[in-house]
This record gives C-alpha cells, structure tokens and sequence, in this order.
C-alpha cells in the first residue's frame, strides 16, 4: 500500500506519531490532566499547536481524569465522533474506569490513551503504575498495551477504527514513556491485522434481507392491528434515526423510545409516544401493553424497560428484532422475526419493499387509541403546590428551548424528569449515563458537548448530590468561557434515594438526606467566577428568572429549590409490569383499586 501522507518517510518520536494521527483522524479537542508517564504526548501536542497551518488540537485541562473522560464521552455523544481522553499512568489512567465502563455500556465510541511506566519497569510496582490491561480488560472494547513502538502508529489508527464501527465503544492505549520518547520513520498508513474483528464487520455490513424475511415481515404486519415499534439508542448510535422516521412515517406507526433512545424520532410529533420503562410515560407504558405487534430496533429489553420478560407486551402475538449485535436477539425475549446488520440499510429496504408492494394498512383505531392514551395518562402534578415543583420547571426551559437545545444531566430524579419533561426534535440532544447510571455525568458530559458544538445552547439539569461528585469541573467552564447553563435541582439529599426508601423502607432516610449539609452551591459558582448565577426559591419567580437564565449569553449557574418531597412518577417497581404501575397522585391509572408499592427484591 502506498501513501501520500506528506509527513511519510520523517523520523518522529512516538508521541509525535501519536499527535499526527490524531490530526489525521479528525480530531479537535482532547481532554485531559498530564503527569510523568504521559509527558511526551502532552508536549508533542504543545508544539503540534505552535504551527498555525496545522489542524489545532486544543487541550482541555478538567479538574481531575473522570471529567475528562466524561467530558470526551459528552463530545461523542453530541457529535457522533470518537471523543478522545489523555491522561497519565497510575491513578491518572484508573479515575478513567468509570467512564470508560459509562461509555460500554452506553455503545459510545472513545480512545483513552494512559501513560505508562517505561517497558523494563512494568511489574515491578513502579511510581504510579497501574496494570491498566488487567483494569481495563473487562470494561473497555478493546484495550492495547504497547510494547513494541514499530507497532505504534498502526495501533493508534486501528484503536479509532474499534472504537467507532460495528457496536462502537472505548478502546484504551495504554503507551509506555519510552514508546513515547522512541524515534522511527513515519510511515503514514498502515493498521494492525484483525481479520476476525474486519470479518465479522463486513459479514454484518454485507448482510440484506432477503424477500423471503422481508415478505415474512409484512406478513405479520398486515396481521396487526396495533403495531407499535420500539426504539432504543442503537438507533443513534448507528446513525439510523432518518430511516427509522421514515420507515414509521411511511407506514404511519407510533413509536415509544427508551432513555437512550429519545430523540431517534421527534417527541412532539403525533405518534410519538415518548419514553417507555420504569419512569416512562403511562400512555407510553399502556401502548406496550396494548400492541398487538411489536417492532424492536436498536434496543436491548433491558431489565428498566422489560423488568419481567415474559410479561412485557403481553398483547403482542408477534415481536420483531433489528441489531447490529447478534448477541442481543433473543438474550431477555424470544423473538418471532429477527435482523442482525447494519441498522438503516435494513430499515431502509424494509421502507422500500412496503411501497414496492403497496402495502396499505389503516391503523386509525390504533392511531386514535394511543392519542387517547397520551390525552387520559399524561405528564402531570401538583400544579397548585405553593412550593417549586422540578416539573415545572423543566417545563419553563423546554417551552422556550423548543426541543432544541442539548440536554446533559446527572443521575437521579432530575435526570428522570429531564426525560419525562423535554421534547427533543432530533438525535444527540439528550446526554445521560443510561445503563451506568453515573452520578456525576452532567457537568463535565455538557462540557464536552459544547465543545462539539460551540454555538449550541447546551444545558446541564443536576441534582444536587450528583453535581457534587464532580462539582470541580465549574471552575472547567468559566476557565474556557464555555456558555453552558447549570441547573441544580436542589431537594437537599439523594432524592432517587430517598423516593425508595419511602416506599420501601418505612421512611428511613439512611444516608440520604443532605439537608444539613453546609454546601451554597451559588457560592461555589460564584467563587468560579460564573457571570451570571442565581438562587430560585419562590415559584412566582420561576418563569423570569428562567427567562433570564437561558436569554443570558455566558456561563449560567441556577440553582432551584425544589419540593423536596417531589417524586417521579409513573414508576414500575421491581419485579412488576406495566400494569401494576405506579402513577402517583396527578397521574390517572387504570388499576383497579390502590396500587400497592412493589416488594423490595430486585435492583434499584
């Protein structure tokens, strides 16, 4: 193979390897804290910069590695590139674990690079070495421990290629300091031999349809009369949001949309019915329980969404499948139709053959029976509370934010309000640990999506105990200017906590109440030098004060006092279904008498 790679042939040090495939890659901000083992890196990258004809790659200092890697989980997240995180050996490389397990969970493309000892000094328990390959073996995709720096510079572009195709995920260098000083002939091209990884990805981009699958499909479509599909985040994460639109336009279906899957179709459109699963809509939830045939793309029926396999969408007499991973059809529910191949190519020629075979269906009774649904189980509380209600808040925002803006959040309650109460109009506006659950994540998962999109109007909804875990990337916003709103939706403890703990353990707030905590959040803020930053306690303030808020063209800080007996409802307990939901006391149900709260088994 030849190149015209205009640096091939020079002799580079690893770490410049490392910087100009980073350029070659695309890539244009790296987050990161530095330290001994990664030094050479950090200073390739410092003279890279110093070229003005170069593409600049910025290096964004966090207060500590978590926020790094979140903050390059958020840049992926909002922008569908492969977000890159940098940091040293030892516990530079170890605070990366939770995030690099958030973004496997949640399929999101990132290469860490870690420092490392030198080479002769890994197993001897050197000054801040950390066996990374062990760590990292078991939460990453893919994990390259370099030894041989001939290898480098095709390791390096093969680690982007894992992370990004297929099911993407985090592929971690970890890159010894004498890899790093080591010097040899750039080559410009070239990566590692994975003929069995290659093969299995061109196996699955080369799979189609065939007209007998795609016959048997529509076979079981005409046979429906309440067909309803069911999308997950797979959908953005393959890049299928427009072809699933226009599969369900097409063929005039509803379609309910998992926490990682909000925004793979427009949730102020019709036949939207928004969010399914343990704090999904109740009209969404009831649509479940309704359809006759179910069409599951991009989504795994995890336990938050179907908690008891065999009684979720216990109406429906078929269930479909669409996957890029093999591995997820049939693992929780046995399926009677099933895809594994790359996801809009598959939806595409399902479009495709419908209109080719003309195929009419008038769903009209279904259509006005989910608008019912949607009219009689709406969003809903305690509107008349003399005490600021999140939800109302969160309703302020969104009515002047249009289902435009990115959304990043914590974890907790706030985070299930955010994805009850905004509309999202397309993908990679909503940024949330899912599968994880990772307190911490709004703050720094917002800052990375601002840089990826600079002229956004990006908003992180916390909580007040999940901002704290990573309440020193404040002083990250205001040291690059950056105009990301944070609200923190202060209830004065762990309110997810708290909530089960009412229901389940007789009110026995076991360290979880934070109301005697002497944490001001305004001056924290303030002392980080944000221009604009203020304290809501009273409701009739709430819609000029949040006018402000989002009208102000800088940092923000707004920290709310909420009712902090405030609850997310609906909820599905452990171990129950959608019929034995929880809605609260705003929210209609159609249980028969009180619903009782579930038993305390299974996870939270």
């Amino acid at each position: 193979m030849t190149t015209d790679h205009p640096r091939a042939g020079q002799r580079l040090t690893g770490a410049e390897m490392i910087v100009q495939i980073l350029s070659d890659e695309g890539v244009d901000v790296v987050f990161g804290y530095s330290g001994g083992a990664i030094l050479p890196t950090y200073d390739a990258i410092f003279v890279h910069n110093l070229d003005a004809q170069k593409r600049q790659i910025p290096l964004i200092v966090p207060a500590n590695e978590q926020g790094a890697g979140f903050m390059a989980a958020g840049y992926a997240r909002a922008s569908g590139r492969v977000g890159v995180c940098m940091v040293t050996s030892g516990p530079g490389a170890t605070n990366t674990v939770t995030p690099i397990r958030d973004s496997m969970a949640d399929s999101i493309p990132l290469v860490v690079i870690c420092g490392q000892v030198p080479t002769a000094a890994i197993g001897t328990d050197a000054f801040q070495e950390a066996p990374v390959s062990a760590i990292m073996g078991s939460v990453a995709k893919h994990v390259f421990l370099v030894t041989d720096p001939n290898r480098l510079e095709e390791t390096v572009r093969t680690a982007f290629e894992i992370a990004r195709t297929g099911r993407p995920g985090p592929v971690v260098l970890d890159i010894p300091k004498d890899v790093q000083n080591w010097s040899g002939v750039f080559k410009g091209h070239g990566s590692l031999p994975l003929p069995g990884y290659r093969n299995r990805l061109r196996a699955v981009a080369e799979r189609r349809l065939d007209d007998d699958a795609l016959r048997a499909f529509f076979v079981m479509l005409a046979q429906s009369e309440r067909p309803l599909i069911y999308a997950g985040g797979g959908v953005i994460a393959g890049e299928a949001t427009a072809a699933l639109r226009d599969f369900a336009d097409t063929f005039k279906i509803p379609v309910v949309t998992t926490l990682m899957g909000l925004g793979s179709v427009d949730t102020t459109e019709p036949r939207c019915m928004r969010m399914l699963g343990m704090h999904g809509a109740a009209f969404a939830n009831y649509a479940v329980d309704d359809c006759d045939f179910l069409f599951a793309v991009g989504a795994r029926f995890d336990d938050r969404v179907a908690a008891v396999p065999p009684r979720f969408a216990p109406g429906a007499r078929h269930v479909a499948h669409l996957d890029v991973d093999a591995s997820e059809i049939g693992k929780v529910k046995a399926v009677d139709w099933s895809h594994v191949g790359v996801m809009a190519d598959a939806l595409c020629q399902l479009t495709a053959h419908g209109k080719a075979q003309k195929f009419k269906s008038s769903w009209q009774p279904w259509h006005a029976h989910c608008a019912e649904l949607k009219k009689v189980y709406a969003m809903n509380y305690d509107r008349e509370s003399p005490l600021i209600q999140p939800y109302y808040v969160l309703e302020e925002i969104n009515r002047l934010t249009k289902g435009e803006a990115i959304i990043s959040t914590g974890v907790g309650q706030h985070q299930m309000w955010a994805a009850q109460y905004f509309d999202f109009k397309s993908p990679r506006l909503w940024l949330t640990s899912g599968s994880m659950g990772t307190m911490g994540f709004g703050l720094p998962a917002a800052i990375g999506a601002q840089f990826a999109h600079p002229n956004r109007l990006v908003i992180d909804i916390d909580g007040d105990a999940s901002i704290r875990m990573n309440l020193g990337e404040l002083e990250t916003v205001t040291t690059y200017d950056l105009p990301v709103k944070v609200v923190v939706l202060n209830n004065f403890g762990d309110g997810m906590v708290k909530q089960w703990q009412k229901l389940f353990f007789k009110g026995r707030l076991s360290a979880s109440d934070k109301s005697l905590h002497k944490k001001d959040f305004v001056k924290a803020a303030e002392s980080d030098q944000f221009p604009w930053v203020r304290r809501l306690d009273r409701k009739e303030d709430v819609a000029s004060v949040i006018a402000d808020f989002i009208a102000f063209k800088g940092p923000a800080f707004l920290e709310v006092l909420i009712d902090p007996d405030a609850g997310v409802y609906p909820m599905v307990g452990p171990g129950q279904s959608y019929e034995e939901m929880i809605t609260g006391d705003w929210i209609a149900s159609r249980a028969i008498g009180p619903s009782e709260p579930p038993s305390t088994s299974g996870m939270f």
